[in-house]
């Protein structure tokens, strides 16, 4: 038995390691907003590193690209210098991405290039570039391409009637391959998206925002599960994580409150590195463990908002959208316990040294990692 454990812990150890030097590839978010007045604008938030490197949807972080050394570079660089990396692949944007009036292309330049001070180097900074065009007369439909080699995204159109002040969204479409976005009506006003179809929606992104884009909030939960396989202290502790970050994702959606994300970032990481310390020295379940991880919950409620914030939601079906992205949430973490267990906790979980021999070095590296990402994550 001696070797596999040896291998066990060697795997925790490699997994965990990779983890901390991650950036995850989001998905492009693309707005485009067809005026009546006849000009369109599109704002699309993305990684410029990403962009500039060729890191898509392919990887799951940036440590799996042979250009990840560059996009480091890139991540650090000031604005200033970004932008002027970014000039050499404005006409490769331009001619790679394609809006469509009616089946025909239409023209378009970009108007505005945002890009954020560094801030955390090992998270994505997203900037965000406008792009604007005509509109031909009598256009009744619009087509969206952004190649797969860019990335995944995630697309809309707002029709936007300036005269009567009048404005109305499409739903959401999800694109994860090379292909052109279904057409968007630019005649009709749009149909508020059914029930289903929000649940679906805000489900989806919900889960997404765990596996495969949480690494964090994954390993948050891996060290949950490391302080003990068994059921019972197992599910009092995601019963309070579940708890806590309810209450903040809700309150944050509503603006009741608001923490930047210099500080919940860092308390974020810190989290983690606690958790696991406090593996290593408790061997069993009590009351104050309980409360931080419901205080812990708190503040990853706060970092869910800050995604779902991003990702918009309906003014019309605000609570279905919110409630539906926290069951995605929770279907998430359900997933990361349920391959644990089936990876760890059944071979291991009843083992006299699953304790020294997996809970213990796993929690080191969580703890290793953690510590890691709250220095980084401070280090503006």
């Amino acid at each position: 038995m001696f070797i596999p454990r040896q291998a066990l812990v060697a795997i925790l150890l490699l997994c965990l390691a990779a983890v901390a030097h991650a950036d995850v590839v989001k998905p492009a978010l693309v707005e485009i907003s067809v005026f009546s007045e006849g000009r369109f604008r599109i704002e699309l938030r993305a990684s410029i590193e990403a962009l500039l490197t060729g890191i898509n949807g392919q990887y799951q972080d940036t440590t799996q690209a042979p250009t990840s050394d560059e996009y480091d570079r890139l991540r650090e660089m000031q604005a200033a210098d970004l932008h002027v990396e970014f000039d050499t692949f404005r006409q490769k944007m331009l001619d790679a991405i394609e809006v469509r009036f009616d089946g025909r292309r239409a023209d378009m330049s970009i108007a505005e290039v945002n890009i954020p001070v560094p801030g955390y180097t090992k998270v994505p900074r997203i900037s965000e570039i406008v792009l604007e065009g005509p509109v031909p007369d009598d256009a009744r439909s619009l087509t969206w391409l952004y190649p797969i080699a860019f990335g995944d995204n995630a697309v809309r159109v707002r029709q936007v009637d300036e005269r009567n002040q009048q404005w109305h969204w499409s739903a959401w479409q999800w694109i994860r391959e090379e292909k052109t976005s279904e057409p968007f009506s630019l005649t009709e006003v749009f149909s508020p998206p059914g029930f289903l179809d929000i649940v679906s929606e805000y489900v989806g992104a919900g889960f997404d925002h765990i596996i495969p884009d949480g690494l964090d909030h994954i390993l948050f939960v891996f060290g949950l599960f490391l302080f003990s396989a068994k059921v019972r202290p197992l599910l009092w502790q995601i019963t309070m994580f579940t708890i806590a970050h309810s209450i903040t994702l809700a309150l944050a959606m509503t603006g009741v409150i608001e923490l930047p994300a210099k500080v919940v970032e860092p308390l974020i990481a810190l989290s983690i590195a606690y958790v696991g310390i406090e593996n290593i020295w408790h061997r069993t379940l009590h009351n104050s463990r309980l409360v931080l991880v419901f205080m812990f919950g708190l503040l990853h409620g706060l970092g869910f908002a800050s995604m779902l914030s991003d990702f918009g939601m309906p003014n019309d079906a605000f609570a279905t959208a919110l409630i539906s992205f926290n069951v995605g949430v929770e279907f998430g973490q359900l997933a990361v316990i349920g391959l644990a267990t089936l990876l760890i906790g059944i071979w291991f979980g009843n083992k006299t040294y699953y304790r020294q021999l997996v809970a213990i070095p796993g929690s080191l590296m969580i703890s290793a990692v953690g510590l890691y990402w709250t220095w980084e994550r401070l280090a503006l």
